[in-house]
């Protein structure tokens, strides 16, 4: 019997529905066990209230004739309010009448939405003004007793720092570095926790740890800076229990509240945490310390949290931790020192247990992604020592995990090891943005199959409460360029609709501060830098204004990003700098531009300076940013910016062609990032595009199928190839080992993807360029065509109403299969080729297509192709057919 699933709000998944910023939420639903030919003809919708006592009362029922059942309007009249919990059925019929039974309520909690609802001080160690140094943690408590039953208790907590919370000696939720990252003078975030299960009727006690941060530590560009957001931390807390009587009672942090400080004596982003277990209090956050206890002092009351810095919910997931890898292997390097390989570069933090020793004993812990001459090889950190150190109480066994920093490494060397067996005791602690898993991709060739693992690794230690960079050097910062052209790969493999909304407003925020130009980095960690916070316009990294909505858009068909972000977008715009005469609706030519940044052959300490000219890969962004804010603004209604973008966008067109393109085709510069950008943004005649295709194979062929772009051409060169009937090409640079290819990393052992082709040099040594990380995601955004073409899964309209699967046959690739969980359901395809007796091949795929949508699957059938449309369902199709050789020999005709 067809039974209705995952009914969700907005673009929320459980657990993260409790305490959000939502008034009128769209509601959506996905359908399991459902006959071939199923079809919503009608749905119900009731809302109930659900009150402190966990009663619930039906608010509103409303039945509507619609196939929707996608974020459909809000159905109840009055918006939501602070603290309201409303849950939610659905029901649903065909159109003969048949109906399916309620779904399971799904609930959501409101956070607080005004100012006016946070009845707390901001309260902070009496020692914080003075702090020039890094501080060590705080420890702020405040004992309560609750005299009655409790019914119902709510947590509402943040700080301008790091922290985490404790009640009765329990810790209190799962996030990790809460409440995240994001443009502190502008928005600080706050969780909501349910602690009910938390308090008991008589005496209580809550705690809280403290820790400096991205607000107050050591961030930034070249060694970064501190205090850039504000000089010390602070707290905001507000606890709110109902009893069963219906009866409130509310805690907040003032000025009756305690500190001292704790037994991280420091704990720095970049530097690591210094842990001394003999200043441990034991007990602190429980009931049963005397106010007046000797190291207590009382808290600080700060002046209230400026009106001009929002306390929102947010809308991303939190930072976790995800998983836990056992070390691989460990081994004595040449010096002696005893270091654990875990084989796999990842972020997050090494978790001790069984340490013993005797009192004042260090253990000493130090991370780094590879090794060089069988040693930790940390000169690629920069100025960042990556170095946790654990001081023993003795006595006992211990276990140690910090709090309060995070690392990108694979190797971890372990100094003054007195514990049990180290490989046992020893753990890697995975943390990135909790994001729901939505996508996979597997084929026969095993190299392959390691680069998406690895482009998968690295989005989950890059997108760490904000997209970073890279995540172990003195940066980790949310560069705008790595996110504009990595957008739409990530959102095939990690649901990033809700983290990348949260960044985006936070992009536009830092746009405002700095006059309409976008920062570079968002949170802008340069500020304080007058060189690095340039307010000088910057093609695709400041395109991310449009790129990246564009991005989530396409992905889910959600509109309402693009109205978000419209503003942003269109006041980027009105600061591109445009010539003052000659080609005056491209760039003005004086202005610098980091062009095809970190192209193979620019000199490792000049990666700006690639083979392509600079200006021109600007103005090819320039059009295709226009040509994105004609639909964008179409989509949104606003006819006037469309017409306005239009004839702006054929100018450009035109003065592009006078500027870089002959008559027949030829490009300046002659680049593989040349053609493959003016292929993918529609920049030729189709005369001119004829030949760009062909010059474009020839200058592969001529590099012996080795890449030769850069970040602004490699998520293109593949699909170029293959949109003017050169997919054999494509397909043979996808196989490629030699340096720079996609696979020469896999060979070289990577298990994330690099930052630059070379990261590691043959011969094992690391690459001499200051810029050397070995995790960054954005040439990994190879992932996009091995979905597409490869493994043939794409999606024809926004959202994946409507789906094709057309499997690329080539490059000895014997099998295929990709997965996309749409927000209809899972869609998959798998095929397998193998080979007849006449010299042809068979051809067999599987293919699933999700409720109330189609899929138009194209395959080669002999010496041609065939195609078909099929709904929702499980289908399967044999076919028989001659490579030409690889297929389709001719490129697929452009999506609707």
């Amino acid at each position: 019997m067809t039974r209705i699933t995952n009914v969700q709000f907005e673009h929320y998944h459980p657990p993260n529905t409790i305490g959000v910023e939502e008034t009128r939420p769209r509601i959506s639903w996905q359908f399991e066990d459902y006959p071939p030919d199923f079809q919503q003809d009608a749905y119900e919708l009731e809302v109930s209230a659900v009150a402190w006592n966990s009663q619930a009362t039906v608010l509103s029922s409303i039945k509507l004739s619609s196939p929707s059942s996608y974020l459909v309007p809000w159905p109840h009249s009055q918006p939501l309010t602070s603290r309201q919990k409303v849950s939610i059925r659905v029901r649903a019929w065909d159109p003969d009448g048949h109906g399916t039974e309620w779904s399971e309520p799904a609930s959501l909690e409101v956070g607080l939405l005004n100012r006016s609802d946070w009845k707390c001080d901001r309260i902070a160690a009496p020692w914080g003004p003075d702090t020039c140094e890094p501080d060590t943690e705080q420890l702020y408590r405040r004992e309560f007793r609750l005299a009655d039953s409790i019914a119902k208790a709510r947590l509402y907590i943040t700080a301008q720092g790091v922290y985490e919370a404790e009640i009765n000696g329990r810790r209190v939720g799962d996030h990790f570095l809460a409440p995240g990252w994001t443009t502190y003078d502008g928005r600080l975030q706050y969780q909501t926790y349910d602690i009910t299960d938390y308090l008991s009727t008589g005496d209580n006690c809550v705690g809280v740890r403290v820790a400096e941060g991205w607000f107050s530590g050591r961030i930034g560009f070249e060694g970064g800076h501190r205090n850039i957001w504000g000089s010390h931390t602070a707290l905001l807390i507000q606890m709110e229990v109902t009893f069963k009587d219906g009866g409130l009672q509310t805690i907040t942090s003032d000025g009756s509240w305690s500190v001292t400080r704790g037994p991280i004596r420091l704990a720095e982003i970049y530097d690591g945490e210094k842990y001394d277990a003999t200043k441990e209090i034991p007990s602190w956050s429980s009931a049963g310390i005397s106010q007046d206890a000797p190291g207590w002092s009382s808290v600080l009351v700060m002046s209230r949290l400026p009106e001009s810095v929002k306390l929102t919910a947010g809308f991303g997931e939190p930072v976790r931790q995800i998983e836990a890898l056992k070390p691989m292997s460990k081994m004595i390097s040449p010096s002696g020192k005893v270091i654990l390989d875990f084989g796999q570069n990842l972020v997050g933090y090494v978790k001790l247990s069984n340490i013993k020793g005797p009192t004042g004993h260090r253990v000493i812990l130090s991370h780094a992604e590879v090794l060089e001459n069988g040693e930790l090889c940390t000169r690629p950190l920069r100025i960042c020592k990556a170095v946790d150190v654990y001081t023993l109480r003795g006595g006992q066994r211990e276990e140690y995990a910090p709090r309060f920093t995070f690392h990108g490494f694979r190797y971890a060397q372990i100094d003054n090891w007195t514990g049990a067996q180290l490989e046992t005791s020893a753990e890697a602690i995975v943390c990135h943005t909790d994001m729901q898993f939505v996508g996979g991709f597997s084929c026969s060739h095993s190299l392959l199959n390691q680069l998406y693992q690895n482009i998968v690794w690295g989005m989950r230690g890059n997108f760490f409460s904000v997209p970073t960079d890279c995540p172990q050097r003195d940066e980790r910062l949310g560069w705008s360029g790595d996110l504009a052209l990595f957008a739409p790969t990530a959102v095939l493999i990690y649901n990033c609709f809700n983290f990348l909304k949260n960044w985006l407003i936070d992009v536009e925020y830092d746009q405002s501060v700095l006059g309409g130009v976008p920062a570079m980095v968002t949170p802008n960690a340069t500020l304080p830098d007058p060189v690095w916070c340039r307010r000088v316009p910057c093609a695709i990294w400041h395109d991310v204004t449009i790129l990246a909505p564009w991005a989530l858009y396409e992905e889910t068909g959600d509109e309402s990003i693009l109205a978000q972000q419209y503003n942003s977008m269109l006041t980027w715009m009105r600061k591109v700098p445009l010539n003052s005469t000659g080609a005056t609706h491209l760039w003005d030519t004086s202005v610098f531009n980091l062009g095809d940044w970190l192209d193979p052959a620019a000199p490792p300490d000049a990666p700006w300076k690639g083979t392509t000219d600079a200006k021109m890969v600007a103005n090819a962004f320039l059009i295709h940013s226009l040509d994105l804010m004609c639909k964008i603004s179409r989509i949104l209604g606003q006819d006037t910016d469309t017409s306005r973008f239009i004839r702006w966008s054929e100018s450009a067109r035109r003065e592009f062609q006078d500027e870089y393109i002959t008559a027949n085709g030829r490009i300046v510069s002659d680049s593989q990032t040349a053609y493959a950008l003016a292929i993918c943004f529609d920049l030729l005649s189709p005369s001119q595009r004829k030949y760009a295709g062909g010059r474009l194979a020839y200058l592969v062929r001529k590099n012996e199928f080795r890449i030769g772009t850069g970040f602004a051409g490699t998520p293109y060169i593949c699909e170029a190839l293959a949109l003017t009937g050169n997919i054999q090409i494509a397909y043979a640079m996808l196989p490629e080992e030699k340096c720079p290819s996609w696979l020469y990393p896999v060979t070289m052992g990577a298990t994330t993807v690099w930052e630059r082709w070379d990261s590691m040099l043959a011969d094992g040594s690391v690459n001499p360029g200051e810029m050397t990380s070995f995790n960054h995601y954005a040439f990994g955004t190879i992932a996009k065509f091995m979905y597409e073409r490869v493994a043939g899964l794409q999606r024809v309209e926004p959202g994946w109403q409507r789906s094709c699967v057309a499997p690329g046959i080539g490059a000895e690739i014997l099998n295929a299969a990709a997965m996309h969980i749409t927000p209809f359901g899972l869609l998959s395809c798998s095929w397998e080729t193998e080979k007849n007796g006449n010299g042809s091949e068979r051809l067999r795929l599987e293919v699933s297509v999700p409720y109330s949508t189609t899929c138009d699957v194209i395959l080669p059938d002999g010496d041609g192709e065939k195609r078909e449309t099929i709904g929702q369902g499980d289908w399967v199709f044999e076919t028989s057919f001659t490579r030409g050789y690889e297929w389709p020999v001719a490129p697929l005709p452009p999506k609707s």
